[in-house]
């Protein structure tokens, strides 16, 4: 049996292995087995018994914690198994922190830490009281928009009346009377004051992802900053299509404003907000918004791009924005993008864990060379549906003739282009037979 997330093996004892100790401990638990080579083969340890004495007395006196350690035998050859459980407390090695993340062991250090510890307290970084932080810190023209929304959605009855106060109270805003951090960036009048990194930076990028033709910067409390960053990408990035509907002039973004707002929510709302602030890139066929904090050990990439409970990071930030009717609380923001860009016309969204952080992307041309290899075209195909978006059509001799292969083989995958990928229409009949991009 190979290695695995909960699985190490070991051809002899190193007093180093403690830091896998403690991983397992500050994870999910976990197997560490001594005298077995990496395909998980015996190969036997020759100190087993000054080893079965030696690694419970290091377990317990560097880490403070208790683990099975087991000797074993196979084929005459003696091996140990140590076994280590998931602890609810924060484990150390003199005074550092490991963590097991899929098969390999990190060390915690700086907002990774801070944010392990006080997980393991109980408490999420929203939760914490903002000691520095007054009433005279919370903006009012906030709260009452606030309110207003949250009318609409018909989410949080029996406020009317109440003061500033008692409404943060009411959402858990608050504890003992003082301020919470969510309540400064959800409310704040400056939020960057106590927190400096809770701005959005907004970038117009050439497509080599270095040429910057433009920037911004927005700033504010997150009600301002999900109207603020939608108001910059309108009228400074993004291009406004123009149609008409008889008479009438219709405008619209390249991108769905549904699936924008989400995205923007979705990234201040499930931010980690002891990291980097949130970035958003905006090119000319696609644009993305990244946001420090991975997804929740809970939830992977697979599942989230389908129905799935909701693990925020931010539970009592995401409390108070869903009883305002900004999000939804069951998960599905990612699937209101995905189905945004479908209804759109656009290709599906994709999304990513980025050097610590959460991407989504957004792309413009459902007819980009990147968006037909991820459709599963060949290269003769991609060819093809390039060459008739160019030139408008492309017939069954021209298939050949650009990808020099028989007229069979053509007939065959212009049928898959119009028949499984649904990327081409047939025109005409006979000899006069053509094919346009749907």
């Amino acid at each position: 049996m190979p290695e695995q997330q909960n699985i190490e093996y070991k051809s002899s004892w190193h007093e180093e292995y403690l830091d896998w100790i403690c991983g397992f401990a500050n994870a999910q638990g976990g197997k560490i087995y001594i005298g077995k080579d990496d395909s998980g083969n015996v190969i036997g340890v020759n100190d087993y018994k000054e080893l079965m004495e030696k690694i419970p007395n290091k377990i317990k006196n560097h880490l403070g914690i208790t683990a099975d350690v087991n000797l074993l035998q196979k084929n005459g050859k003696h091996y140990i198994e140590i076994v280590v459980t998931p602890y609810s407390v924060p484990i150390s090695l003199r005074g550092r922190y490991y963590y097991r993340s899929g098969s390999v062991k990190q060390e915690l250090t700086g907002t990774a830490l801070n944010e392990f510890l006080l997980k393991r307290a109980g408490h999420t970084w929203d939760d914490v009281v903002e000691g520095d932080a007054t009433f005279d810190d919370i903006d009012e023209a906030t709260i009452k928009k606030y309110l207003r929304k949250a009318n609409e959605a018909g989410r949080l009855p029996d406020v009317d009346g109440l003061s500033t106060l008692e409404l943060l109270d009411k959402l858990r805003l608050t504890k003992n009377g003082k301020l919470k951090r969510a309540a400064i960036v959800l409310f704040g009048k400056d939020p960057g004051r106590f927190y400096p990194n809770t701005f959005v930076k907004i970038g117009k990028f050439e497509d080599d992802d270095f040429t910057i033709r433009f920037q911004e910067m927005e700033d504010g409390n997150i009600i301002q900053l999900s109207d603020k960053v939608l108001r910059a990408l309108d009228y400074k990035f993004l291009i406004r299509n123009i149609s008409f509907v008889g008479m009438n002039r219709v405008e619209t973004l390249e991108y769905p404003i549904p699936a924008l707002r989400e995205m923007i929510l979705n990234a201040l709302i499930h931010r980690n907000y002891m990291g980097a602030p949130t970035q958003l890139r905006v090119y000319d066929k696609k644009l993305f918004i990244w946001n420090d904090g991975g997804l929740p050990e809970t939830i992977t990439l697979q599942q989230l791009k389908q129905s799935h409970s909701s693990h925020p990071r931010n539970p009592i930030l995401a409390g108070a924005c869903f009883l305002g009717g900004y999000i939804d609380s069951w998960g599905s923001g990612i699937m209101k993008i995905v189905d945004s860009c479908k209804l759109a016309g656009l290709p599906t969204p994709e999304m990513n864990e980025k050097e610590g952080g959460f991407i989504v992307t957004l792309f413009k041309d459902k007819i980009s060379e990147e968006q037909l290899q991820l459709l599963g075209l060949n290269d003769r195909q991609i060819k093809a549906v390039l060459y008739a978006k160019e030139r408008g059509k492309v017939t069954n001799k021209e298939y050949q003739e650009i990808n020099n292969i028989s007229k069979r083989t053509a007939a065959y995958e212009l049928v898959e282009l119009v028949e499984t990928h649904k990327i081409f229409k047939q025109q005409g009949e006979s000899v006069g037979t053509y094919y346009e991009i749907l």
